[in-house]
């Protein structure tokens, strides 16, 4: 009896410590939400790529080594950078819970966890393309913001000796009075900066205002066929919000006609910067072209086809005098990402252009407002590199290239390459006369023939769609009379050069994917 006395005031102090050691925890957490929205709101004086978030985000992308860069693009796709912020946010979480925990008023090892984490944010801000010392600014701002409300709240926090029930009632609503203060002005000063970050740069305006350029020399008319308009199927063209994005942009760029330039250099006779007036005064053209991701596995959605308005490429090159020994265009964005063009591919006759707009509208933000490049038959890690501000001419056996430097492919020429869209993945279906649909590609060679087989049976011919020009895909269809069972669909095909599609299954580094596309059905 006596022991169990003993015990019960131990026993009725068990839920105050655990709601004590929760409120350090979460001081920790809202101090760091502090230093990231004071570092957010910091950075709008600055660059938007001083942001400390950002700024490690970006950096981690750059620094990561090609297996993780690739298995993040072929576990999460378009959704690569979502999950790597949900990463972040995570371990971020977890320290600054740590660091809350451990925070005492003598002892500051809480503080000291923040300022570990200040460091990293540091050197990720001042090795952001064009970084000065001023990059660190924002961080240490934040930091410093942040280590006084940690101080302030794990004070706030602190249980008072022999507390419990109506005793510690006070300083938990002193506490909670604090936290939600803190809390409400880092959402704040996040959301605030954000917002000042698009507006004073005043890319959104810009671009509302853009004016299409006239183009004589247009695309050909999409004729009656093209598009064999089956639901569920890839449309001939696609939307600009259906179109894939892959880019090493964690924070899109927000750049300006007014503050877009091109600088032309290195084997060259003659250096030029092109300004955004200098790009319009030049001769427009429009083109409908597909680009592809090397990232896309068999069957997979990382290809797009749209209509762009741009300027050729050849005549820069003309101009500028591209000395003969030159075989590498080394194009840099905003963001610090390079890509290495074969110049061979610029001279060939292809419509390689600085591109403006995209399917009748200014080019998306995501997809390089004001200026991208868009080159034909070509990867895009290789080729379409967009918000484009630098152009070097090199060699490949002089310069590489931010995804050759990783051991991917120097010049990725597109792979032939074919998809089932129609019918979807385990859809069940009656027996009777079943549409199969579906696209294919072999950008500058173009698709001669596209054949399906059923169950490793004989290979049949579908029936192909209008091909447009060889720089864009073609659609297909199949009409298989489906009996009852389980049964599995193959589609290949073969381009207008006499390549078969390759059968044997490969990943899609270094140089693109290759096999046949496999779909299974049930019939009932």
């Amino acid at each position: 009896m006596t022991t169990t006395i003993g015990d019960r005031p131990h026993a009725a102090r068990a839920p105050e410590r655990r709601r004590h050691l929760f409120s350090r925890a979460l001081a920790g957490v809202i101090a760091a939400g502090v230093v990231l929205a004071v570092g957010e709101l910091m950075s709008v004086l600055i660059d938007q790529n001083s942001s400390p978030f950002y700024a490690v985000g970006s950096t981690t992308v750059d620094r990561s080594p090609a297996w993780a860069r690739e298995f993040a693009i072929s576990t999460f796709g378009t959704n690569d950078k979502p999950a790597l912020f949900a990463g972040m946010t995570l371990l971020i979480v977890l320290l600054a819970a740590a660091a809350g925990i451990v925070e005492r008023p003598r002892a500051p090892f809480g503080s000291a966890i923040l300022g570990i984490l200040g460091a990293v944010g540091v050197f990720a801000a001042t090795q952001r393309p064009s970084a000065s010392w001023v990059y660190a600014v924002p961080t240490l701002a934040g930091v410093a913001a942040g280590i006084v409300v940690l101080r302030i709240l794990t004070a706030a926090a602190q249980m008072p000796e022999g507390a419990d029930g109506a005793d510690s009632r006070m300083p938990r609503r002193r506490f909670l009075v604090l936290a939600a203060t803190a809390a409400a002005a880092a959402a704040a000063a996040g959301a605030v900066g954000r917002y000042l970050g698009q507006q004073i740069a005043g890319a959104i305006d810009n671009r509302r205002n853009f004016a299409i350029p006239s183009v004589a020399d247009k695309a050909s008319p999409i004729a009656p066929g093209t598009d064999i308009g089956v639901p569920g199927a890839t449309p001939f063209v696609t939307a600009n919000d259906e179109f894939y994005r892959i880019d090493t942009a964690l924070r899109v760029p927000r750049m300006t006609t007014d503050n877009w330039e091109l600088h032309i250099h290195g084997m060259v006779d003659r250096e030029l910067t092109l300004t955004w007036n200098d790009l319009v005064a030049r001769t427009p053209v429009e083109r409908i072209i597909t680009l592809t991701c090397v990232s896309n596995e068999v069957g997979g959605v990382l290809a797009g086809n749209a209509t762009w308005i741009g300027y050729p490429i050849r005549d820069l090159l003309d101009e500028v005098g591209v000395g003969a020994e030159a075989d590498m265009l080394l194009s840099t964005s905003i963001d610090g990402f390079t890509a290495g063009t074969p110049i061979e591919a610029l001279r060939d006759g292809r419509d390689a252009i600085l591109a403006v707009a995209m399917n009748g509208e200014p080019l998306p933000f995501e997809h390089g407002y004001p200026v991208r490049q868009v080159v034909p038959g070509l990867y895009g890690y290789v080729s379409a590199t967009k918000w484009v501000v630098d152009w070097e001419f090199t060699r490949f056996d002089a310069a590489e290239a931010y995804w050759t430097q990783r051991g991917w492919a120097e010049k990725a020429p597109i792979k032939t390459a074919s998809r089932i869209d129609v019918p979807a993945p385990f859809a069940p279906l009656v027996p009777g006369p079943v549409l199969v649909a579906g696209t294919a590609w072999a950008q500058r060679r173009g698709i001669e023939t596209v054949e399906v087989r059923v169950d490793n049976g004989p290979w049949e011919k579908a029936a192909l769609a209008q091909q447009y020009t060889i720089d864009t895909w073609r659609q297909w269809t199949w009409e298989w009379q489906a009996t009852p069972g389980l049964h599995t669909l193959q589609v290949r095909a073969t381009d207008l050069s006499g390549n078969v599609q390759v059968e044997e299954r490969t990943p899609p580094i270094p140089g693109g994917a290759t096999g046949w596309h496999t779909r299974s059905f049930t019939v009932s």
